[in-house]
């Protein structure tokens, strides 16, 4: 039995890149472009982007370039944006509700159907269209109802306790942004985002110049 390919996450990473690049191109009504123009684009050397497709299949043609209301598409399958998801939020805070309520992840497929909190003070309030549910009724809700992801918005101390009960409840995939790396048995996807890991990763790079400048100070 031939062992199937796997595809390194470095790759899955860069794809939702490919698929907003596309659509840009689309919106402009350019049909066709090549790996060299994508990638003047894109940042990404053409090489790096023939070898991330070459995953995927055979898209485009040489001196002919990529068809791209084509490639948009077949990326879009990849991510798997032609299908629809439903989401609930655990945590109904001011960073819970930001999330709840941004218009896009509708709009890509994804639909918060339920927010669940401990707090007695938020539990009955309104996120969006939503009434917020006690947490106590979080397992039921999975079991009664069919949810694809479950979007962590809660304290460190709570978050593996939580992200074992939807592992256990058959949830699909965890968005965590607890601020801890969580990782649960079974097939559960989780994408572990820390915000404030980014934010540093930005400062470092302004930061970059003087850092080389106190190196080769050192070495001198």
């Amino acid at each position: 039995m031939k062992e199937e390919k796997k595809i390194s996450t470095a790759v899955i990473r860069r794809l939702p890149r490919y698929y907003r690049y596309l659509g840009d191109l689309l919106d402009k009504e350019i049909i066709r472009i090549s790996s060299k123009d994508l990638s003047s684009r894109m940042g990404i050397t053409a090489s790096q982007i023939r070898q991330d497709l070459s995953n995927f299949g055979c898209f485009g043609q040489q001196g002919y370039g990529y068809n791209v209301e084509l490639l948009y598409q077949e990326v879009k399958h990849i991510l798997g944006l032609d299908k629809q998801y439903k989401m609930i939020l655990i945590g109904g805070g001011n960073f819970g509700q930001a999330v709840a309520n941004y218009s896009d992840f509708a709009r890509r497929g994804f639909e918060f159907v339920a927010v669940f909190d401990a707090n007695p003070a938020v539990i009955g309030t309104a996120v969006g269209n939503l009434v917020v549910r006690d947490v106590a009724t979080l397992e039921d809700y999975i079991k009664q109802n069919h949810v694809d992801i479950a979007t962590l918005a809660v304290p460190v101390p709570a978050a593996q306790q939580l992200g074992k009960l939807l592992a256990k409840a058959g949830i699909k995939g965890v968005w965590n942004f607890s601020k801890s790396d969580l990782r649960l048995p079974g097939s559960t996807i989780v994408e572990n985002v820390c915000l404030s890991d980014s934010l540093m990763t930005l400062s470092c790079k302004m930061n970059e110049v003087e850092i080389l400048k106190r190196v080769v100070r050192d070495v001198w």
